[in-house]
């Protein structure tokens, strides 16, 4: 787990310049101001109108400049996610970067037999062990929805098997308030408590609003109950370029960014200083098809628009990674998923997710979660830059080898040519080598992975105790629900 992971010396990709990044905060407060917010949730439009706010009718609220000023001062700018053993994980802050799987893909790519089905309870245990053992998946998130549980209980089951199956940190979603509650008891017995949970957070809650320009019920309840446990929570809203925010990069931006900051004042207000990321999505709609799409350009100017604000706002963000708009494991679900992939790196987002993403996020494929846990570490890599001191220079080895030389037996070459960075599936052998393999593909060679994983890595159980009181939170929420 790439705890330290940043920049160093390496590669920084800059979107936006300073003054570009202050037009669109000043845009985005002028909506704020002059437009408002449409909020179904009393408690939150009594906060704001309470904290200065005007209010329009029930719940059409206009956010003044200095509440929104205000909410920014309070909120932290770095948050610790931690592993579920209390260890640290990822430091979300300047431009460190992590990656994970995404969620609640409806279909199952499965790898040995090409079926694309729905996913069942034994599908999601097996693709979190798979994200347990890779080294560059910092995060999980439940991948797949259950087809064989009720459908009310289905995020409570996914997190369920998430802390079962994977000792690493978790985004969950909820579809309201009471689930997020009941997934936060059980991420509490497994390591020790409430207050423990709040001090080494382990599960961040991913909290989805509806543009344009409204907050549901659900979305806000999900917020405050984060907000009250002191769990970190963004507020993304998920955009359609052309559909429901403007189909212009700069005005997607504007609005996405007052939607984002709307939903950080009413999460200040309710705790101050509990931790928020700042992020929200947007895929181009594609007039031709009507579709939303992932990874196009416009997509990865905005990702890399948004980091910039964040960067701005002085407050860890949230993002996209090794996603794609192909229906198999091809060579175009290759290209979209790493320029994905390596362009957030390169622009420093904190946390991103929807690794292994097929079929505009319909479908998840294992294969590809596979091939972009190499991609992620190559990118780290290039993150890490050029080491230039004296021992990296190589200038006594230079002088030992001379003219007409090499570098074969020098000692220099022995002691730092494990240093670059080596390939866990890529093939680098020559044409008859690779032959006498198999003459395998990158996706062979990915099922073949993905089977000795499914085979051999085992988690870290929790303990029987801990199985039994999860068990007893999904029968008393099941009970509840009728």
């Amino acid at each position: 787990m790439a705890v330290g992971s940043n920049h160093g010396n390496g590669l920084f990709f800059r979107t936006l310049t300073e003054v570009q990044a202050q037009h669109i905060h000043a845009a985005s407060s002028r909506i704020l101001e002059e437009t408002g917010m449409v909020i179904h949730h009393l408690e939150a439009v009594e906060l704001l109108r309470q904290a200065g706010a005007y209010v329009e009718g029930e719940n059409h609220v206009y956010f003044p400049a200095w509440l929104l000023e205000q909410a920014l001062r309070t909120a932290p700018s770095r948050v610790t996610m931690y592993d579920r053993m209390g260890r640290p994980a990822m430091y979300l802050e300047g431009s460190n970067t992590y990656f994970g799987t995404g969620s609640d893909t409806l279909n199952f790519l499965d790898p040995f037999s090409g079926e694309r089905r729905s996913w069942r309870t034994e599908d999601v245990a097996a693709a979190t062990r798979v994200c347990d053992a890779l080294p560059n998946i910092d995060f999980v998130m439940s991948m797949g929805l259950l087809s064989d549980v009720e459908k009310r209980m289905i995020n409570r089951e996914q997190y369920a098997i998430m802390i079962q199956n994977t000792t690493k940190p978790q985004v969950v979603i909820s579809e309201d308030g009471d689930t997020l509650r009941d997934i936060i008891e059980m991420a509490a017995v497994a390591v020790g408590g409430k207050e423990r949970l709040r001090q080494k957070p382990l599960l961040m809650s991913y909290t989805e609003p509806t543009s344009p320009l409204q907050h549901p019920a659900e979305s806000i309840d999900k917020l405050l109950v984060a907000a009250e446990y002191g769990m970190p929570t963004n507020f993304a809203c998920g955009g359609m370029a052309g559909a429901s925010v403007p189909t212009t990069v700069g005005g997607a931006l504007v609005q996405a960014n007052a939607e984002a900051l709307s939903g950080l004042v009413i999460h200040q207000l309710k705790r101050p200083g509990a931790p928020f990321i700042y992020g929200y999505g947007n895929s181009p709609m594609d007039m031709r098809t009507m579709q939303a799409v992932y990874g196009t350009p416009e997509a990865i100017l905005f990702q890399g628009g948004l980091v910039d604000l964040a960067h701005f706002y002085n407050l860890p963000c949230w993002g996209y990674a090794g996603c794609c708009n192909a229906k198999v494991c091809d060579e175009q679900a290759v290209m979209e998923s790493t320029m994905f992939t390596l362009m957030g790196a390169l622009q420093g987002c904190n946390i991103m997710h929807d690794v292994f993403y097929m079929e505009f996020g319909l479908t998840g494929s294992l294969e590809l979660l596979l091939i972009s846990n190499e991609a992620i570490g190559r990118a780290r890599r290039i993150q890490r830059g050029i080491d230039t001191d004296p021992a990296h220079l190589a200038v006594e080895a230079i002088q030992r080898v001379g003219p007409g030389g090499n570098f074969l037996g020098d000692e220099h070459t022995a002691q730092y040519f494990r240093e670059n960075w080596q390939p866990d599936l890529s093939d680098f052998n020559n044409y008859e080598n690779w032959t006498l393999n198999g003459s395998q593909t990158m996706a062979e060679r990915a099922r073949e992975k993905l089977k000795y994983l499914m085979e051999h890595h085992h988690p870290e159980p929790v303990p029987a105790e801990v199985k039994e009181q999860i068990e007893r939170i999904l029968k008393a929420a099941s009970a509840r629900l009728g």
